[in-house]
């Protein structure tokens, strides 16, 4: 088995010492009990986790706030993550991975209590302001309504003598790029009077969700004339490194949206074992993939794949996306506030875009292949517009001029020969090798999978009785075979069913044998890839052999039909109680 690398954010607790009053987690920041301490759930994730060959290359901790935890609980947490990374040092670093300190992110109010676990152990600390620094004493304050300002700029100054990186984010909406002006000048103000390293410092951009009503989203154009302005101010001075970097660093490749799906490398941790995409996704149900003490790693992560896949395909995929030389870095952006606000790309698609400008990323200069492989992963429904158009000539016949002129070859090519129905789906099979659009189907243990052929195309040989229904499984990962030494999809069963049962089957298409093969599917669920597209074929015995015997006497047709030829879908075998695809 392969090892996984992931990045996990853990949430020792969910209590929080201030009521900010745009908080995202609302009434969820207390503390919710329960008969586990934070460091069991911990230790027990990252061991099951590891006993699966999933490796954290990164566990940070968030909230909540972690500073809210005893002092007992935060050092056994602190001491964990620092023991884990020495030991996993050699493993991480030979995967390319830099094996770091361990890091919090906080607000800050109640560093004190904790700052010999931070010294001791080198944390890295990001911490949260509003700016400019008046609306964080308006917005930030405790669940007693004070405000909290003043206290964190004196624990920021308990950090001075410290080695390890101390940095702080804001989050920006109108009501504060109304205050640009404040903005920058408090950001001289902490680079001179404190010592977090405001060259490290990140902005994000805020957007419509649980603020309450009482802050605004930036439109894409104020977006980008905050960005110019930050850049007008700060380019060329002790801070220069900062804006053309880390502050504007959350929306270029480095973070986590330059994934085509996002749920096969970063997942969240809560104290209760739950487990879902990120803070963003926290709490919500289209973003949660299970619990590390109630469900199997592989079933969270193929839950994680499978509801980031679905949650990019609510809304469609744009032309103009697809035509943009900027995809390979984007990928349309984060599932969670595309779905949010019910659109195809990214909330800070303007601003992503001058950015790049910006900072001279290369235009793709192979985008049309780009653009097929994103859709061929993330909305492999509409493939069939994105395919690349074949270039060169060549004095070999076609593939479909091999066809035309031999009548029996083209039953093993016809569209119209098998098709499957999935519950009340029906679903047209082309052969893999001809067809121009691609479809990768998620079935579940639940579905009523039912595979229909042509009666005509079993009858259509010497002897009718001996011919049947061939089924090809393969697994999506990949094994090499023979002497050749091909790298090929790893086979997993061949099935025959003869034409004297499939005639005593059941079917509701006059024209067509119909076969339940539900359970034969289920018979070798524990086979199939739980990360890639599996593969189903269909054929019948002669037309599969009579396919290699055309292979054998004809080295053209060998050379264009040497995969698999045969009429099939791919699709992801989940087992999972219920989904909505």
């Amino acid at each position: 088995m392969n090892t996984k690398f992931i990045h996990l954010l853990f949430v020792p607790t969910m209590a929080c010492n201030m009521q900010c009053k745009y908080c995202y987690l609302e009434e969820n920041t207390k503390d919710l009990g329960g008969p586990k301490k934070p460091i069991d759930t911990l230790k027990y994730a990252v061991q099951k986790l590891k006993e699966n060959n999933v490796i954290p290359f990164n566990i940070s901790l968030h909230g909540g706030e972690v500073t809210t935890l005893n002092k007992q609980d935060f050092y056994d947490i602190i001491e964990f993550i620092d023991h884990y990374y020495q030991e996993n040092k050699t493993l991480l670093e030979e995967n390319n991975f830099k094996v770091g300190s361990p890091h919090i992110k906080t607000n800050l109010y109640d560093l004190e209590k904790h700052i010999d676990a931070i010294k001791k152990f080198n944390v890295s600390i990001s911490g949260s302001l509003d700016l400019p620094l008046s609306l964080h004493k308006q917005f930030r304050v405790t669940k007693g309504n004070q405000e909290t300002l003043s206290k964190i700029l004196e624990n920021i100054h308990l950090l001075d003598a410290l080695p390890n990186k101390r940095k702080v984010s804001a989050t920006i909406f109108k009501e504060h790029y109304d205050k640009i002006e404040e903005i920058i000048e408090d950001i001289r103000y902490l680079e001179k009077n404190t010592t977090l390293d405001m060259n490290d410092f990140n902005f994000m951009i805020g957007f419509d969700y649980a603020s309450n009503g009482l802050l605004t989203p930036l439109t894409e154009e104020e977006q980008v004339d905050f960005f110019h302005r930050m850049h007008e101010a700060f380019d060329g001075t002790s801070l220069d490194k900062g804006v053309n970097g880390a502050w504007f660093n959350e929306f270029g490749p480095e973070y986590c949206t330059n994934c085509d799906n996002c749920g096969e490398k970063f997942f969240l941790l809560e104290k209760n074992g739950d487990i879902y995409s990120c803070v963003r996704g926290q709490k919500h149900p289209d973003f949660y993939y299970g619990n590390i003490y109630q469900d199997s790693v592989s079933k969270i992560l193929e839950t994680a794949m499978t509801k980031i896949f679905t949650n990019h395909n609510k809304e469609p995929f744009l032309e103009e996306c697809a035509k943009c030389p900027y995809l390979y870095i984007c990928k349309t952006g984060c599932p969670f506030v595309k779905n949010l606000y019910h659109s195809s790309k990214s909330y800070t698609c303007k601003l992503q875009k001058e950015l790049y400008k910006k900072r001279n990323y290369e235009l793709d200069t192979n985008m049309e292949e780009t653009t097929y492989q994103y859709a061929l992963k993330m909305h492999p429904n509409l493939l069939s517009s994105f395919l690349p158009e074949e270039t060169g000539t060549s004095d070999m016949p076609s593939l479909k001029e091999i066809i035309d002129k031999d009548n029996k070859l083209h039953f093993i090519y016809d569209s119209n020969a098998f098709f499957l129905k999935v519950d009340d789906r029906k679903i047209p099979l082309e052969s893999q090798i001809l067809k121009k659009s691609y479809e990768c189907i998620y079935l579940t243990p639940h579905n009523k999978v039912t595979i229909y052929v042509q009666k005509k195309v079993l009858e259509e040989s010497e002897y009718p009785a001996n011919n049947a229904l061939y089924i090809i499984l393969l697994s999506g990962d990949l094994i090499t075979y023979g002497d050749e030494g091909r790298t090929k999809q790893k086979h997993i069963m061949s099935h025959q069913i003869y034409q004297s049962v499939l005639e005593n089957s059941p079917s509701d298409e006059e024209q067509f044998y119909a076969y339940d093969i539900t359970d034969l599917l289920k018979a070798y669920a524990k086979y199939l890839s739980k990360e890639k597209a599996n593969n189903l074929f269909f054929t019948t015995n002669d037309l599969r052999d009579y396919h290699y015997l055309k292979q054998k006497n004809n080295a053209y047709y060998h050379i264009q039909a040497i995969n698999l030829p045969f009429q099939n879908i791919e699709f992801h075998y989940v087992e999972e109680d219920s989904y909505d695809f």
